[in-house]
């Protein structure tokens, strides 16, 4: 079994992407061995009113049966606009979203803002994971428009810290994301937080050092498709060596370790 915890629909307005449509993910997840996939919508980055974004996926999910069955659909809330509770509840309670995504550069608040916190306890609430990504793309050759600000994992802890409770799906690890930039205390409540990351991001190299030092309960297969190519995170799992990573903890990555964070 595998399942992608980082897939999406939707238009990227800086640049072309091909397979950005469920018909289009579901032909990859078929050529890839891939069962399920968690789904977000990229226009929820950019349209205003983020339910509108919300409201496609849904639609889109709608389509086929199939794609209720294979997909894993997540809302895009912005605390900070002002109808965000009525869209945390027509997504969650009437759409069935199964987690919550920030975008917090994109939208343009911290994550010690306290609506973003509130959010947070929302979703712990209701048991479900929030996810928030460490960058989107590469920010050296994209256009001016775009967010050029780039993440480490570390600048997730601020929300971690104010709702430790909850659980946190991270995403495209960028930047110095690995062990030795937090402090005593900041590692072990990272190794604590029910925290996943996913294997899509270019900090993720020397995954079996990580698991080492994060634990292998802490990692997925993600891909960032179809921003970035569907097989380099598999193969960051595949690639490490019997002595680097047991059948058993790679079955983890494949899907045990998603699979009981998103309680399937």
């Amino acid at each position: 079994m595998l399942i992608d915890v980082n897939s999406y629909i939707g238009h990227w307005p800086f640049r072309r992407l091909k397979g950005n449509t469920c018909k289009e993910q579901i032909a990859r997840m078929n050529a890839a061995g891939i069962d399920k996939a968690v789904l977000f919508n990229l226009n929820g980055i950019f349209y205003k009113n983020v339910q509108s974004a919300n409201d496609e996926l849904f639609e889109a999910l709608n389509e086929n049966s199939e794609y209720r069955k294979r997909f894993i659909p997540f809302a895009t809330i912005n605390p900070i606009y002002s109808g965000w509770k009525h869209d945390f509840e027509e997504s969650v309670k009437k759409q069935g979203a199964k987690g919550i995504r920030l975008y917090p550069l994109y939208h343009g608040y911290e994550l010690s803002n306290p609506a973003c916190i509130e959010l947070a306890k929302m979703a712990r609430d209701h048991n479900l994971p929030v996810a928030m990504a460490l960058r989107m793309v590469d920010s050296r050759p994209s256009s001016w428009l775009d967010v050029s600000k780039e993440w480490a994992l570390k600048d997730t802890l601020p929300l971690i810290k104010a709702v430790p409770d909850a659980k946190y799906l991270i995403l495209n690890l960028a930047n110095n994301s690995n062990f030795g930039a937090f402090n005593k205390d900041e590692l072990t409540m990272v190794r604590q937080t029910k925290l996943l990351m996913d294997t899509s991001g270019r900090m993720v190299m020397e995954l079996s050092d990580m698991m080492k030092n994060y634990g292998s309960d802490k990692f997925a297969f993600g891909s960032h498709y179809p921003i970035l190519d569907p097989v380099t995170g598999l193969l960051r799992i595949e690639a490490m060596r019997p002595e680097e990573a047991t059948k058993a903890e790679k079955e983890k990555l494949y899907y045990e370790n998603a699979k009981n964070f998103l309680g399937l």
